[in-house]
């Protein structure tokens, strides 16, 4: 498997997908009965919060790529 970069906006979306899948199979299963609305709060809720969360870790990503990269008016062996 190739490596690839740690998107934890993308884990938290499946998380809370997954977990709108498991209530909505409980329901379907006679399991538990929960109102029909119920899921869209769910499900928005954790697209909103995989939304920050993706932002925050670019955020976090840009920065840390900036901070190891030599700035242009520093010469070569200059420690910043």
């Amino acid at each position: 498997m190739l490596r690839h970069e740690f998107q934890p906006g993308r884990l938290v979306a499946g998380f809370f997908l997954a977990a709108a899948g498991v209530v909505y199979a409980g329901d379907a299963g006679g399991a538990w009965e929960i109102p029909w609305f119920a899921l869209i709060p769910m499900v928005v809720g954790g697209l909103c919060l995989a939304g920050a969360v993706g932002v925050l870790s670019h955020g976090i990503r840009r920065r840390r790529r900036a901070d190891r990269e030599p700035r242009p008016d520093t010469p070569a062996g200059v420690p910043r």
